[in-house]
């Protein structure tokens, strides 16, 4: 089912988190303290809106070396079993990404940033203040206009600059997240 991201008010802190990797390490927000701007993207497997951008979304992120970039999958394999960690191996064989894909085995982080769907963005700035949320670009399954990245694109280099992201903010359309009976 299609949902759009909740638009989490501007200013929001990043939640914490500290969650398996794919590799095997555990990984938390804080490992990420250096750096100037942390993305945090809710993403998985199965989605067409995800797997319509996956490709140019790793391209998208690899642009900007400064950016600290994870991504989570809290959607519940007992729903999606192709989102289960085999599932998100075989994703990140297929698209190359390297960044940190984390399993949010308790839907614990995706409800604490309160993300409706995947994709869903979360850009936070150097004080991990929520600086933008939303889409990618205007592209979606079908709708034929192309995957370019230009407003994530846009707001990585507003943050990294120091700038402001400017608004309105698009709301991200993909997948509902697939909550655990009882987590929705």
């Amino acid at each position: 089912m299609a949902a759009s991201s909740t638009m989490v008010p501007l200013g929001t802190p990043a939640a914490d988190f500290s969650l398996p990797a794919l590799d095997g390490r555990t990984v938390a927000r804080d490992d990420f303290a250096a750096a100037p701007a942390l993305l945090v993207a809710f993403l998985c497997n199965h989605c067409p809106y995800v797997r319509h951008v996956e490709h140019a979304f790793g391209e998208l992120v690899n642009e900007f070396p400064d950016l600290a970039v994870v991504g989570i999958c809290s959607n519940s394999p007992e729903i999606v079993p192709s989102d289960g960690p085999d599932g998100l191996r075989a994703q990140v064989a297929r698209t190359g990404w390297a960044f940190p894909y984390l399993i949010d085995g308790d839907q614990s982080v995706g409800r604490a940033y309160r993300a409706a769907c995947t994709p869903d963005f979360f850009l936070f700035n150097s004080e991990r203040e929520l600086a933008y949320r939303g889409a990618m670009d205007e592209s979606t399954p079908g709708n034929r206009k192309p995957v370019t990245g230009n407003l994530l694109r846009g707001a990585i280099a507003s943050v990294l600059a120091g700038k402001p992201v400017p608004e309105p903010h698009r709301a991200s359309m993909g997948c509902s997240i697939k909550w655990a009976t009882g987590h929705d």
